[in-house]
């Protein structure tokens, strides 16, 4: 078993790809001719962006969507970068929001949390070990 994708319900797929490719140099693999569907090239996993509209299809009881949360969903994007406060900055540049400002953790990694404007919650942090 391996992690293939992740998926975020957003409210605007096409509006998602592009703060991430501005805010952390992501490229576009690919978005939907619906707009309803797009990945980033991430990698070995795909990071995908799904509208809300196809989130409500699947799930018959709905889902919480992040953009109208007033605090974050429990879950993270993690992105590993050698140069936080740069990542950090350029983010902040690109619209996101700062909910932690970058700072050293006691084992040695640098960390800051963002939320995208799509509400998604960001981790930036150096690579463990690093």
């Amino acid at each position: 078993m391996k992690l293939g994708y992740t998926i975020v319900y957003v409210p605007d797929v096409a509006a998602s790809l592009a703060f991430f490719e501005r805010a952390f140099g992501l490229p576009r693999r690919f978005l939907h001719e619906s707009g309803t569907y797009g990945e980033l090239d991430t990698g070995t996993t795909t990071l995908s962006f799904a509208a809300h509209e196809l989130g409500d299809g699947n799930f018959a009881g709905g889902h919480v969507a992040a953009h109208s949360s007033p605090q974050p969903l429990g879950m993270e994007l993690g992105l590993v970068t050698d140069d936080v406060p740069a990542a950090h900055a350029r983010a902040l540049a690109a619209g996101a929001s700062e909910l932690a400002a970058p700072s050293s953790k006691p084992w040695g990694q640098t960390v800051s949390w963002l939320r995208a404007p799509d509400g998604t919650l960001i981790e930036l942090c150096t690579p463990m070990g690093g």
